[in-house]
C-alpha cells in the first residue's frame, strides 16, 4: 500500500498543527483519520468523538478526517462546533475510547490542526511520531465504520452549572474573541446569577475583533475596557478553541497564568490537603510560595497541556 508522508513540521511536541494551504491539507486530514484508527485498532479501540472550532477550514479538514476514520473501521461520534474542553467532556459523557478535536488554538486564522486523546490520555510526542510512520508504511484499514450525530453542548452546559457558588451581584465581562467558545458562554451566562455583558460572542474564524491568545496583554484591551465602564468584578478572556483564559481583575489589571492557578489551588487544597500541584517552568515563585504556605506541595514539570496531563 502506498505511504503517506506529511510536512515535517506537523507533527508536533503536543499535537498537530500547520498553516492551511502550505504545510496541512484536506488529504492530510485523511490520512491523519486513517493512521489515527490504525492506532486505535492496535490499543483495540473503536469508538472516537470529533469536535471542531470555528475556523474557516474546519469544516472541510473535519470531514476529511471522519472521511479517513470511518474508512478504517472507527465508529465516530459528532459532538458539534465548541470547545476544546466540550469534546473532552463528550468523550467522558458518551464514554468513547478516543476524541480528536479540529482547531488551530491560539494561532491566527490561517492555521489549523488537531488535538488528540486515546484511552483517556493525551496523545502526544513519540505517539505522533507512530502516526507518522504509520502513514508513511501506508498501514491503513479497509474497514468500515459509521458516524454518528451525537451533540454535547446541551449536556456540556448542564455539566457546568453543577456544584456552582456564584454570589447574585456579581458582574463579569466576557470576551471569546469570536473562537468557538462563543455560543456556550452565551448559553452559560443566560443560566447564571449575576450580571454578564458579552463581547465578541459570535463565532467568526476570521477573527475581526482581536487574535485569539488572552495570553497577550494587547488581546485583552477590549475587555479592560468593559470591565471599566460595566464596573465589572472581574473578566474572562478566551483563545481561539476555548481552552485558555486570560483573567482581568476589577481594577483592570491582568492575572498571569501562575497567579490564575494560585486562586484555583486555594479551592483545591480545600477540599483536598496536601494535594499535589503542578505548574509549569515558567511558573514565578509567587505561585510555588503560596502553595506552600497553603500545605500543598508545588512541582515544577515542563511546558505543554499534554505533558502536564501527563504527568
Amino acid at each position: 500500500m502506498t505511504g503517506y508522508r506529511f510536512h515535517p513540521s506537523v507533527l508536533r511536541a503536543y499535537d498537530i498543527r500547520g498553516v492551511v494551504g502550505e504545510t496541512l491539507s484536506v488529504s492530510d486530514a485523511r490520512a491523519i483519520g486513517q493512521a489515527f484508527a490504525k492506532c486505535m485498532e492496535l490499543a483495540g479501540l473503536k469508538t472516537l468523538c470529533v469536535g471542531r472550532d470555528g475556523r474557516l477550514t474546519s469544516p472541510e479538514l473535519e470531514f476529511a478526517l471522519i472521511d479517513g476514520l470511518v474508512s478504517s473501521g472507527v465508529h465516530v461520534w459528532r459532538v458539534g462546533t465548541g470547545p476544546t474542553p466540550m469534546v473532552n467532556f463528550g468523550v467522558h459523557h458518551y464514554s468513547a475510547d478516543a476524541g480528536i478535536m479540529v482547531t488551530g488554538s491560539h494561532n491566527p486564522p490561517d492555521h489549523n490542526g488537531f488535538k488528540l486523546s486515546l484511552g483517556g490520555k493525551p496523545f502526544f510526542g513519540d505517539d505522533l511520531q507512530k502516526l507518522g510512520e504509520i502513514a508513511l508504511n501506508g498501514d491503513f484499514l479497509t474497514v468500515e465504520g459509521r458516524v454518528v450525530e451525537r451533540p454535547a453542548a446541551k449536556a456540556y452546559i448542564a455539566r457546568l452549572l453543577q456544584n456552582l457558588e456564584i454570589a447574585n451581584d456579581v458582574k463579569v465581562a466576557w470576551d471569546p474573541g469570536n473562537g468557538s467558545a462563543g455560543e456556550i458562554v452565551s448559553a452559560l451566562t443566560d443560566k447564571l446569577p449575576g450580571k454578564h455583558h458579552l463581547i465578541n460572542a459570535h463565532i467568526d474564524g476570521t477573527f475581526p475583533a482581536h487574535h485569539p491568545d488572552p495570553t497577550v496583554a494587547e488581546n485583552l484591551e477590549q475587555l479592560i475596557k468593559v470591565v471599566a465602564d460595566e464596573s465589572c468584578d472581574l473578566g474572562i478572556a478566551f483563545d481561539g478553541d476555548g481552552d485558555r483564559i486570560g483573567i482581568v481583575d476589577g481594577k483592570g489589571r491582568i492575572l498571569w497564568g501562575d497567579q490564575i492557578v494560585a486562586l484555583l489551588a486555594r479551592d483545591v487544597l480545600s477540599s483536598a490537603p496536601g494535594a499535589t500541584i503542578i505548574a509549569d517552568v515558567k511558573a514565578s515563585d509567587v505561585l510555588f510560595d503560596e502553595v506552600t504556605r497553603l500545605g500543598g506541595k508545588p512541582l515544577v514539570w515542563m511546558s505543554g497541556h499534554s505533558l502536564i496531563k501527563a504527568k
